[in-house]
């Protein structure tokens, strides 16, 4: 779903800034990227990244892109609704459900997602080395996945009702023969 990034009240983050130098004839030349993430904590997410001669130019750049690579999590009561892994290269990220007064437990490039999210209380684990590109783009594609339930019953053929599915859950009509 397209969202105009000018109607939401966005915030942003640089997570990382690299400073690449170019050799050449009289002398080094000096080029810097930012990796940036931009929210409007209440679900719209996205992450950029900028190159440009200047720090506040390749900054600029990253917003702009982050504007443009926008997506929608889906939030229950504060936390995500289900584990959920996400990989990008050779990062894998590991983002679990928390309970209220838990907080967001998640290191560097991660961490600035699910503040700018709106994800208050998470539990998150990166394996792999840490680049912050790839963490990013992990957990992106891992809160990507998330999945409602209206949106898990909308996508089954002949499904379950909701009254009956929220009965089961319960222990209430389980299928299951009751032992004498």
């Amino acid at each position: 779903m397209k969202v105009n990034p000018d109607n939401l009240n966005l915030k942003d983050t640089v997570v990382f800034i690299n400073r690449v130098s170019k050799v050449v004839k009289g002398g080094k030349r000096f080029q810097f990227t930012a990796l940036v993430v931009v929210g409007d904590g209440q679900g719209w997410v996205g992450m950029g990244k900028g190159k440009g001669k200047e720090v506040t130019s390749a900054i600029a750049k990253g917003v702009q892109q982050a504007k443009k690579n926008l997506c929608q999590v889906f939030i229950k009561d504060g936390t995500i609704p289900h584990m959920v892994d996400g990989c990008f290269g050779a990062e894998h990220v590991i983002l679990r459900p928390a309970p209220p007064g838990t907080g967001i437990i998640a290191g560097g490039a991660v961490r600035s997602v699910m503040e700018l999210a709106g994800i208050h209380n998470v539990t998150t684990k990166i394996l792999g080395r840490g680049n912050p590109f790839n963490a990013l783009r992990a957990t992106l594609n891992g809160l990507n996945a998330l999945r409602n339930p209206a949106q898990v019953i909308q996508e089954r053929k002949g499904g379950i009702p909701v009254a009956l599915q929220d009965a089961e859950h319960a222990g209430v009509g389980s299928g299951h023969a009751a032992e004498s």
